[in-house]
């Protein structure tokens, strides 16, 4: 899982990276996105968004439960340790991912917009 999470975040900012510097591929992935837009494909993304902040509040939950457990014995034990930095990572990853998704939503309607603006002034200029 904190593989899949980690390629996620890789991909997520490397999509960012396309959409925030004018070069070729910007054009590309721009066309993608717009696709991906239309049809059920916001259905998809609010359910699979849905799915991570289910995802993630289950991972919040365990972390505070194990905390929790730790604190009235006085001591954490090794399993608990390992238990708790597994699912602060996978937390913080899943919690990440959501917000570079919302970026690149966000930077796609501001790149499009841009877009719309600079053929319009081109108009207005001729």
């Amino acid at each position: 899982m904190i593989q899949l999470l980690f390629t996620l975040v890789l991909a997520e900012m490397a999509l960012i990276l396309t959409l925030l510097f004018g070069t070729p591929l910007r054009k590309l992935v721009m066309m993608g996105l717009d696709r991906s837009k239309q049809g059920r494909g916001p259905l998809v993304a609010k359910t699979v968004a849905a799915t991570m902040m289910v995802l993630f509040s289950s991972t919040v939950y365990s972390v505070v439960k194990i905390q929790k457990r730790s604190t009235e014995a006085g001591m954490i034990n090794p399993t608990d340790e390992v238990l708790l930095a597994h699912r602060r990572l996978e937390a913080s990853l899943v919690g990440f991912s959501l917000f570079l998704a919302l970026m690149i939503d966000r930077l796609h309607y501001y790149v499009q917009e841009l877009h719309l603006l600079r053929k319009n002034l081109e108009r207005l200029r001729i």
